[in-house]
């Protein structure tokens, strides 16, 4: 965005009013504002992606290649919506921007802190070696934990997050 190169991004709100005003207040040639009325979906999809991301970076730190990489990411968007379908999201929302957009790109990004917190755990190296050296938040692994509980509670199957939650908390 600082480089004025395309984006797309969704912004949420119950009302449309203020989701429109959002949207005209920070649209510009290069800066693509969609709305979206599932403000449960948006909040899930943008926390949900970087527990798979840190999934897609230890796939990518053992060298899995780019068939499992795209495994991962589809399966992983279904783990996603299926928990934000319990917990009252819409289906369509983790098919968008706030979905499978976001999930894309925190999982192949460069720039992506929780894929990069993940292919150094795919590398053999500690969580506590690498979060010591961070000095930015990899929100995924603490939203790791939490979506884990979220999950059991609910009963819903996420498989990709209970194993990240296994090496992250479990020293699996």
């Amino acid at each position: 965005v600082a480089q004025e190169k395309p984006t797309a991004v969704a912004v949420a709100s119950r009302s449309d009013k203020v989701a429109r005003r959002a949207q005209a207040l920070f649209q510009t040639d290069y800066f693509r504002v969609y709305t979206n009325p599932d403000v449960r979906g948006v909040e899930l999809g943008g926390a949900l992606k970087n527990v798979i991301a840190i999934a897609a970076g230890m796939a990518a730190g053992l060298g899995l290649g780019h068939n499992a990489m795209a495994a991962l990411m589809t399966r992983g968007l279904a783990e996603m919506t299926r928990l934000g379908l319990a917990l009252g999201a819409s289906p369509l929302t983790f098919a968008g921007l706030a979905g499978m957009g976001d999930l894309i790109l925190t999982c192949t990004g460069e720039l992506s802190r929780n894929r990069s917190v993940g292919f150094e755990l795919g590398r053999g190296r500690t969580l506590e070696e690498i979060l010591g050296e961070m000095t930015m938040v990899a929100e995924g692994v603490e939203t790791a934990r939490a979506t884990y509980a979220l999950a059991s509670e609910n009963q819903i199957e996420m498989p990709i997050v209970a194993e990240v939650y296994a090496v992250l908390f479990e020293g699996q």
